[in-house]
């Protein structure tokens, strides 16, 4: 079973940075899609960056030249370097991981991100 452990959140000043990692475990299969949602409080779930196994990115427009995602094959892990942070930016992020020929989805437990002065 595929389990994600993530890690790197949690309050740092607006303007600030932090970095977001995610390791996947517990499968041989390839992991063909990694990616950050993140969930503010009363809001919807929504994307915020993906990356595929070959390293095309995507990203939602507010995160736009501030958030950079990166992964490692090798060590089925998924980063997410924030920069710029703004306080909008609050919310818990969830790795997300498509796993297999069948994508299946795999959710992180989220960690808190709090940008505030």
């Amino acid at each position: 079973q595929v389990q994600l452990v993530e890690s790197g959140g949690g309050l740092v000043q607006p303007g600030g940075s932090l970095r977001l990692s995610c390791a996947a475990s517990g499968t041989a299969r390839p992991i063909h899609i990694m990616g950050w949602h993140r969930q503010a409080p009363g809001k919807q779930r929504e994307l915020v960056a993906t990356i595929t196994r070959e390293g095309s990115t995507n990203y939602r427009d507010s995160v736009k030249g501030r958030f950079t995602i990166s992964r490692d094959n090798a060590k089925n892990s998924v980063y997410l370097q924030m920069d710029s942070l703004k306080a909008e930016d609050t919310a818990v992020y969830y790795c997300v991981v498509f796993v297999g020929n069948f994508l299946t989805q795999v959710w992180g437990q989220g960690t808190q991100v709090t940008v505030s002065s």
